[in-house]
């Protein structure tokens, strides 16, 4: 295994284990919604997607999320409006990324979305 697939696999490892140890707060039941949320600033090459996917799968949130051309991170994100503020919020203290922008859109609401990918 070359250097770099070492350290790409070593990445995914803390990525996914940091999020398995998040101790998730009791959420209220709140209203289900849709966001379009763009992440700008060092958001590429951080595992910044596959936290966003890891944290959406334990909040039981769906959607989807992909890397953009101009080195920001687009998702859009359904469930409860709790949880996805919980996990903008969260997204926003990264260390380890530098999110320095962040746009919000409302959505309409996808029915029959069961789960979150990344979008290669």
């Amino acid at each position: 295994m070359g250097v770099k697939k070492y350290l790409q696999t070593w990445r995914r490892s803390y990525v996914i284990n940091q999020v398995k140890n998040i101790r998730l707060p009791d959420f209220n039941p709140s209203n289900i919604l849709r966001k379009r949320i763009i992440f700008s600033g060092k958001v590429q090459n951080v595992g910044f997607r596959l936290e966003i996917h890891e944290l959406a799968k334990r909040l039981n949130l769906t959607g989807w999320v992909k890397n953009r051309e101009d080195k920001s991170v687009e998702a859009e994100i359904q469930g409860e409006a709790y949880k996805i503020n919980y996990l903008i919020d969260f997204m926003k203290s990264l260390k380890r990324a530098k999110v320095e922008g962040v746009e919000i859109k409302d959505m309409e609401v996808l029915e029959g979305e069961h789960s979150f990918i990344i979008i290669k």
